[in-house]
């Protein structure tokens, strides 16, 4: 994925996002098919191109294969079935601690602080990248914290939540930062 073009990241998305639509064995079937039928391999962006006219902006297609999409059919919407919500007495005396103000108490930023270093060893682990000196000497867990989960706009958030967050956007960020890595590599040789 490191290496993946702009387009292509932009099609696995793409991909992921209108499943509903077409699988991506379904995909792979339909652009052999097409680059046999006119005698040349696509490139990145020609496939991503052809996915926005053909799937992205229409709603026509179905896929075969099963809707991975939480749906409501009318038989499994009995009695027996619906979700139930507690009464408003229950959740009041469910309370949630609430991060209202900015920055954190120093008790709570150390265990976000936490957090954040394991769920960045997580994916750095998982990634590989091909300069991991460089990454890691980029990583800055409190910077992660102050700019991308906490940002004032958020507030107030459920710290429970918020703690939550650092493990949802941590994927794209060690990425970003395996790809500026590679590119600080590239400048120094």
């Amino acid at each position: 994925m490191l290496k993946a073009s702009p387009f292509a990241l932009e099609l696995s998305k793409l991909l992921f996002d209108n499943m509903h639509k077409i699988s991506v064995i379904e995909w792979e079937i339909y652009i052999s098919v097409e680059e046999r039928d006119k005698g040349f391999e696509f490139d990145d962006e020609f496939k991503l191109d052809i996915f926005k006219a053909v799937f992205d902006e229409r709603d026509g297609h179905q896929s075969d294969g099963l809707d991975y999409r939480i749906g409501r059919k009318k038989e499994n919407l009995s009695k027996n079935n619906l979700i139930v919500k507690p009464k408003e007495e229950k959740m009041k005396n469910k309370s949630s601690v609430q991060i209202s103000a900015l920055p954190l108490a120093s008790a709570d930023k150390m265990e976000f602080i936490k957090a954040a270093n394991s769920s960045f060893e997580r994916v750095f682990e998982s990634i590989e990248p091909e300069n991991p000196e460089l990454v890691r000497k980029m990583w800055d867990a409190e910077k992660y914290i102050d700019e991308d989960v906490l940002t004032p706009d958020r507030l107030p958030i459920d710290r429970d939540y918020a703690l939550s967050m650092i493990d949802a956007f941590m994927f794209g960020y060690v990425m970003e930062l395996a790809v500026e890595a590679d590119s600080q590599a590239e400048d120094l040789n």
